[in-house]
């Protein structure tokens, strides 16, 4: 257990418990039992009143009544610039047209002045990627989390605010409006080298991106959303992963792209089926059981535009 966690009420009431037994009973004892620096056991116990006076309950009070508070995002506590970002959204504005529209009408009230950042972490996080007017029915409910509860019991895997396939808007099911995208990572030798594979599924555009060193979440989260900026705003809708852990940082990708990443369901590779058929495409140029870190990014662009060049690619970015 990290010396730095916060200890537990079970904690407490162990430590409760082996003072009851003896008054005298050490910190570097009580810290062997419980896993803990005996130093952290100090510091409980003599903010808590001394050895004679620790009490489990009061401890686990005083804790919970010091612990800070988070600060409240700005969209929530102004209901005018709630409405006015909310009205932008019935007009299907991205957060970025939103925050340059109120700065330019309000000037001089900064009130109404927000970053497209923040309204895109407000989305996220309040209203599960519904990037319209969820916001709405979230911030007027005191929620903090959409929740869907048809599928509220159900298990969501290892990766923190998934949110499944089943909740993708339907427009990506034809394929008839672009900026729907599916991706994976193809793995090289021993495991050790990846590149990040993205398909759009209308247009089965291919966008190549080099992952070097790990698959770290972090990293991961900050070259996708890199590549997506490129793109025109109309070719940015969503993101459909399988739930490895390497999207664990989705939020993040999604703050800075307004994306929001779905995931499929486990073992399920068929539910992002254009960018499986791809990675099939692309072990031509890479194949399996080779080192795929000796590739640059301009090689990957290559391979990338020879794939868009075939006769079925049309779409048009300009």
């Amino acid at each position: 257990m990290g010396q730095c966690e916060p200890l537990r009420f079970e904690e407490r009431e162990i430590i409760s418990r082996e003072l009851s037994r003896n008054a005298e009973c050490s910190s570097r004892f009580i810290g062997k039992v419980l896993g803990r620096h005996h130093s952290t056991i100090a510091r409980e116990i003599e903010r808590n009143g001394g050895a004679e006076s620790y009490r489990a309950v009061d401890a686990q009070r005083r804790a919970e009544a010091n612990l800070p508070r988070p600060k409240r995002r700005k969209l929530e506590t102004s209901q005018r610039l709630h409405d006015a970002v909310d009205e932008g959204l019935r007009e299907q504005w991205s957060p970025k047209q939103i925050s340059r529209r109120l700065r330019a009408d309000h000037p001089d009230d900064p009130e109404l002045h927000v970053s497209h950042e923040t309204i895109y972490e407000c989305l996220y996080l309040q209203a599960r990627g519904q990037l319209r007017t969820e916001l709405r029915l979230a911030l007027r409910q005191g929620r903090t989390r959409r929740v869907n509860r048809s599928r509220a019991s159900e298990t969501r895997g290892t990766i923190r605010d998934m949110i499944n396939i089943s909740e993708r808007p339907a427009e990506a099911e034809d394929r008839a409006v672009p900026g729907f995208w599916e991706g994976d990572l193809i793995i090289g030798k021993g495991n050790k080298s990846q590149i990040a594979t993205l398909v759009e599924r209308s247009t089965r555009l291919v966008m190549l991106v080099k992952i070097p060193y790990d698959r770290h979440a972090e990293r991961v989260a900050a070259l996708l959303a890199d590549k997506m900026e490129t793109l025109p705003e109309f070719m940015r809708n969503s993101v459909t992963w399988d739930q490895g852990k390497e999207m664990a940082r989705h939020a993040d990708f999604t703050v800075r792209t307004g994306m929001p990443v779905y995931f499929c369901d486990p073992h399920s590779p068929w539910q992002r089926g254009s960018n499986e058929n791809t990675n099939g495409l692309l072990r031509q140029y890479f194949p399996k059981g080779t080192d795929l870190s000796l590739h640059t990014q301009d090689e990957l662009d290559r391979v990338a535009k020879q794939l868009n060049g075939r006769p079925t690619r049309d779409v048009e970015l300009a």
